[in-house]
C-alpha cells in the first residue's frame, strides 16, 4: 500500500510538471496561430485571447493523454535507474502488478478526456466558429470606413461609400464591384440604407445603375434602377462542412451514418481508447536496463505517441472517404494496440526473449 502510494504521488508530480510545460507550448503556438487569423481578418482583435482559450481547451484531451505517457514511462525509467524495481521484484511481485497503482491513478485522466474529447470538444469548436461568423458577417458592413475601398470578407465583393455620410444606417455614392465564376458587375447609386430582412441584412441601393459582363461572352448589359437590394455579411459555404461536424454534438453524431460523422465520432472515441492503451504501452516500453538511461525509453514512448496518433488520422480519412467502417477500425487499431501492450508486457512479465524461444524449440 505505501509503494503503491509513493509511485501515484510521483507520477502525480511528474504528470503536473509535464502538464504544464505542454499547456504553456501550446499556447504559445495557438497564440501565434491566432494573430495570424485576425491579420487575415478571420479573427476580430478583440477576440484573439477568447478565441486561443477555446482553441486550447479543445486540445487538452490530447495533451492529457501525452502527459499521462511520459509521466508513466519517466518515473518508471527513474525506478529502473535507481534500482527501486529490483526491490520490488525482490519482494515476490511482478511487472504486472504495477497495473494496479498506474490504472488508480489514470482513471480520473481518462473520465477528464472522455469528457473533454465527447463533450467539450464539440462545444469550444462551436464557440470558435460562432465567434469568426460573427467577425465575417460584420465585416462587410462594420468594418467599410467611408472614403476607402473596402473588401469583403469572402473576397468576392468590393464596396465603396463617399466620405459624406448621412449617418451609420444609410450612406451616400455607393460603389459595389461583385465578381462571380461567371460574370462580373459593377453597381453603383446615389444613396444607400441597411434594412433587415428575413433575418439578413441587405443594403437597399436607390437611384442607381448596374453594368453586367459576363465572362464567356462579349458585350456588356446595362440596367438603371429605382432600387435594388444586395445581400451584406453572409459568408461562404466552402469550408464549413469539417468544422460543422467538428462543432456537431456527440449523440448527434451517433445517429448520424455518413461517412464524415462517422470520422469525427471514431476521432473522439479514439481518444479515450488511447487512455488505457499509453498506460498499458508506458508500462511495458519502459527500459528495464539501468545502464540504458531513460532517453531510450522517452524516444520509443514519443515515437509510439506519433505513430498511433498518426494512424488515428489516416483512420479518420479512410472512415471518411467510405473506404473502412467505423467499428472495424476501432477494433484494429485500438483493440490491436490494447493486444500488443499486453503482449510486450506478459513478455516482459514473463522474461521472455527471442533466443530463450528458439532455444526451446530447438530442443524440443
Amino acid at each position: 500500500m505505501l509503494f503503491d502510494s509513493s509511485i501515484r504521488k510521483e507520477l502525480a508530480r511528474s504528470f503536473g510538471a509535464t502538464l504544464v510545460v505542454l499547456v504553456t507550448v501550446v499556447m504559445t503556438m495557438m497564440l501565434i496561430r491566432t494573430l495570424g487569423l485576425a491579420s487575415r481578418g478571420s479573427v476580430g482583435p478583440a477576440d484573439v485571447l477568447l478565441v486561443m482559450g477555446f482553441t486550447v481547451l479543445g486540445q487538452l484531451s490530447t495533451l492529457l493523454s501525452l502527459c499521462l505517457f511520459i509521466a508513466v514511462v519517466s518515473v518508471l525509467s527513474r525506478m529502473y535507474r535507481d534500482s527501486e524495481m529490483a526491490i520490488w521484484f525482490s519482494s515476490g511481485q511482478g511487472l504486472v502488478s504495477l497495473l494496479r497503482p498506474l490504472l488508480r491513478f489514470a482513471w480520473p485522466v481518462l473520465l477528464a478526456v472522455a469528457a473533454l474529447s465527447l463533450v467539450v470538444w464539440p462545444w469550444a469548436n462551436r464557440q470558435v466558429q460562432e465567434i469568426r461568423q460573427q467577425y465575417e458577417q460584420r465585416s462587410d458592413v462594420d468594418r467599410i470606413a467611408p472614403g476607402e475601398f473596402q473588401e469583403s470578407a469572402g473576397g468576392s465583393r468590393v464596396l465603396f461609400i463617399d466620405k459624406d455620410t448621412p449617418g451609420e444606417g444609410a450612406a451616400s455614392n455607393v460603389f459595389v464591384v461583385t465578381t462571380e465564376p461567371q460574370r462580373e458587375t459593377v453597381t453603383s447609386a446615389r444613396s444607400a440604407r441597411l434594412e433587415v430582412r428575413e433575418g439578413e441584412r441587405v443594403a437597399i441601393l436607390s437611384n442607381g445603375q448596374r453594368l453586367e459582363a459576363l465572362l464567356d461572352r462579349s458585350g456588356v448589359r446595362l440596367s438603371e434602377f429605382a432600387e435594388y437590394g444586395v445581400h451584406i455579411g453572409t459568408p461562404g459555404a466552402a469550408g464549413r462542412e469539417e468544422a460543422a461536424l467538428k462543432a456537431r454534438d456527440t449523440h448527434e453524431l451517433l445517429r448520424e451514418p455518413l461517412p464524415a460523422a462517422q470520422a469525427e465520432l471514431g476521432w473522439r472515441l479514439g481518444l479515450v481508447f488511447g487512455v488505457l492503451n499509453f498506460v498499458v504501452l508506458g508500462l511495458a516500453l519502459a527500459v528495464a536496463n539501468p545502464r540504458a538511461g531513460r532517453s531510450v525509453s522517452m524516444a520509443l514512448a514519443l515515437f509510439a505517441f506519433i505513430a498511433y496518433y498518426n494512424l488515428m488520422n489516416v483512420g479518420q480519412s479512410w472512415i471518411a472517404a467510405g473506404q473502412l467502417a467505423l467499428v472495424p477500425f476501432l477494433l484494429a487499431l485500438h483493440g490491436g494496440t490494447l493486444a500488443l501492450g499486453l503482449a510486450l508486457l506478459a513478455a516482459r512479465h514473463n522474461q521472455w526473449s527471442l533466443r530463450g524461444l528458439l532455444q526451446r524449440g530447438g530442443r524440443a
